[in-house]
């Protein structure tokens, strides 16, 4: 066996050798073939993520808001209350993603570029309350965009990048990786999925981008979920994903707000024996409800706490956030058949979807 192996690999070893010494000794095939060795963001004495910057930075904007103040004149520190965020051009015409809590009661927006150029007559198209996102227009074009990556699938472990001005300091990159996906429990809906990572985010952040290594946008940052506890907390920052962005951009451009479909439970999943579905190494075979809302559409319904519900509208739920999103992208007034078991016995019953009421 020794003789094969050695008879086999020393003609082998010794072609592979050859091989090498001709590239390297052939100009033509070494300029040909050591491009594709490479790995971009590598050099032979460091890795850097600068090209990934140049592609984004420039379509991060700085977002400048000023609310008038109506307290009397007697009583006033200063004439107006000025905020600061930051925003993403997602296309060439002047559409900008920012964070709601930016511009809430904003009397006066103003928009800078990376390059310089202000715009004081800024439109506010909508906002969402639900994932603290607003749409902004400048009337403008060739602006420069945000790259997207149409494919890219946000896992746990990716490197990102956060882009934005933080406390109007200038344009500032941090740098982080992906913690968590699919985070619910910060916000007050379960519509609301974020992504965790650990890549700073300070105020002037909000609103600004989140991209990967190539540059291509991820998320859309947010500093409210750290400031609202009130808490000093390390390493632990959010944003609303580029999907569920894109999703809630296209609504305000196509209707002027988001319309959500509600049918009023929370859910657990679980596994096919019923038990909760604690690691990602657990499939999902459907969903526990744990609360039902009085009188909402589900309690109309018919369901009851403990049901376990394994198909919606003909597609099983082996994802809880693809349901509740499947769900909310539901129209009010549509009927959904729900398949589910109750103390171990198969049942089918029909909701009407409603529209989900959203908090100023």
């Amino acid at each position: 066996m020794l003789k094969q192996i050695r008879f086999t690999l020393v003609p082998l070893l010794s072609g592979l050798g050859l091989a090498f010494i001709i590239v390297l000794a052939t100009p033509s095939l070494r300029d040909a073939l050591l491009p594709l060795l490479s790995t971009d963001g590598f050099s032979g004495s460091h890795m850097s993520y600068a090209k990934a910057v140049k592609r984004a930075a420039p379509a991060v904007v700085t977002v400048y808001s000023e609310r008038i103040s109506t307290q009397p004149r007697y009583m006033q520190q200063q004439s107006t209350v000025s905020e600061i965020g930051s925003g993403v051009l997602m296309s060439s015409d002047g559409y900008i993603l920012t964070n709601y809590h930016v511009i809430n009661s904003a009397d006066v927006i103003m928009v800078m570029l990376s390059d310089g150029r202000h715009f004081s007559d800024v439109q506010l198209v909508g906002f969402d309350t639900v994932t603290d996102l607003a749409l902004l227009k400048v009337n403008a074009t060739n602006l420069p965009t945000i790259p997207v990556d149409e494919s890219f699938s946000p896992q746990v472990g990716d490197v990102v990048l956060a882009i934005g001005n933080p406390l109007n300091l200038g344009q500032t990159i941090t740098q982080g990786i992906i913690s968590a996906t699919g985070k619910q429990r910060l916000t007050d809906s379960s519509h609301n999925s974020l992504l965790q990572m650990d890549a700073a985010i300070n105020v002037g952040n909000s609103g600004g981008a989140l991209v990967n290594s190539h540059g291509d946008l991820v998320g859309i940052t947010s500093a409210q979920f750290k400031t609202r506890s009130n808490l000093d907390i390390q390493g632990i920052f959010f944003a609303v994903p580029y999907s569920l962005a894109k999703d809630v951009m296209d609504k305000l451009i196509n209707y002027g707000r988001v319309v959500r479909g509600y049918v009023g439970m929370d859910v657990t999943a679980v596994d096919k024996d019923g038990r909760d579905v604690t690691n990602n190494h657990m499939a999902i075979a459907g969903m526990r409800i744990n609360n039902l809302d009085p009188l909402g559409p589900a309690w109309q319904a018919g369901m009851k706490e403990g049901d376990i519900v394994v198909s919606m509208g003909g597609h099983s739920v082996s994802n809880i956030q693809q349901s509740l999103e499947r769900i909310a992208n539901t129209a009010p007034g549509t009927e959904l058949e729900i398949k589910l078991y109750r103390d171990g016995k198969p049942q089918t019953l029909i909701i009407r979807i409603a529209e989900l009421e959203t908090r100023m």
